[in-house]
């Protein structure tokens, strides 16, 4: 499967230098197939392998939602690793570059956000 790169919403400049080393902090909406196919186990095996951080939740609109932080390359290699997975279909992917968070550990799941019923 071949994946488009994701539409960069908000671009941050940067040295061509910088695209293996420099830590960024991306909020990734990601829509097709992929709640009901393992799209968040694979997500969180693939960032913990490559040592990139954050989080991901399925979303009531079908899609999912992450954050990820780590080089551009580490953040690549996590979608190259999740699209190989069976019957997960990236169909589009919305991405914005968000703040850095210092002192944040590993990769998780979270809570979708709908199963909390309104509390």
């Amino acid at each position: 499967m071949k994946i488009e790169k994701y539409k960069e919403e908000s671009v941050t400049g940067s040295k061509m230098g910088d695209y293996e080393s420099k830590v960024i902090r991306k909020q990734i909406r990601v829509y097709g197939s992929v709640q009901g196919v393992g799209f968040r186990y694979r997500t969180e095996y693939a960032a913990e392998s490559v040592g990139a951080t954050g989080w991901v939740r399925n979303d009531a609109d079908g899609s999912v939602l992450m954050e990820i932080q780590g080089t551009e390359e580490q953040i690549d290699k996590v979608f190259m690793m999740v699209s190989r997975g069976s019957y997960v279909e990236i169909r589009n992917m919305e991405a914005k570059t968000i703040p850095v968070l210092d002192k944040e550990y590993g990769f998780r799941t979270v809570e979708t956000f709908d199963d909390f019923d309104g509390l």
